[in-house]
């Protein structure tokens, strides 16, 4: 048990600085994309458009998110085990499914998750600022650039990782199996989340309830 945890720790702290990293891109209007994958499937399934430098250490190590930040800008995606391990950067993904409406980066995110279906994709849009989260070829989670209260980006995290809905009500995120809407926060199924500058509306709520 406590090792399942501490597996459970490492892969929600590596989802965490990745999304940290992608709202500091989409602040910028930098588009990037992320895979998250077991070794073993996605193996085979990427080619990369650059020479591969090795790093040392992982996502985890000093300095090596500003180097993954840098790397996701390159032409491709950025593809790192669920521990953290840097696999590959400026890669092409070989597996594609078409997102109507949108380009080869959706595509290749909603493909190698439909693949691999514990595989996780990190999108960020450079025409729009969005960042959004692809599991099993479908977006579990949509946000823009606004950053959210530590706390509450690490249950988000937290859930992405685990995919237990119980997460988010700890984060003060209403669930049901309609929609449930604020202001601009809206859940819909209990499967999809959207947040649009959900970030401060979260923070308010949870201040609030501190206060009681």
């Amino acid at each position: 048990m406590v090792e399942k945890r501490k597996a459970h720790d490492v892969r929600s702290e590596v989802m965490r600085i990745i999304l940290n990293i992608s709202k500091t891109l989409a602040k910028d209007k930098q588009g990037a994309l992320f895979v998250i994958a077991d070794l073993e499937k996605i193996e085979g399934n990427y080619r990369p458009h650059y020479p591969q430098l090795q790093f040392s250490g992982d996502l985890m190590s000093k300095g090596m998110d500003a180097v993954v930040e840098k790397l996701s800008t390159l032409d491709g995606a950025v593809i790192l085990s669920p521990e953290g391990r840097l696999v590959a950067y400026g890669s092409r993904i070989l597996k594609s499914e078409t997102l109507i409406g949108f380009g080869t980066k959706h595509a290749a995110a909603k493909g190698i998750t439909l693949f691999d279906e514990t595989a996780t994709a990190v999108l960020v849009s450079e025409e729009s600022g969005w960042i959004k989260v692809f599991q099993k070829g479908e977006i579990v989670l949509e946000t823009d650039a606004v950053d959210i209260e530590p706390s509450t980006l690490e249950k988000v995290s937290s859930f992405l990782a685990s995919r237990d809905m119980a997460l988010l009500a700890g984060a003060g995120i209403s669930v049901a199996a309609g929609i449930v809407a604020a202001p601009t926060l809206l859940i819909v199924g209990g499967a999809y989340l959207m947040v649009n500058t959900a970030g401060k509306v979260i923070s308010s709520a949870l201040k609030k309830d501190k206060n009681r």
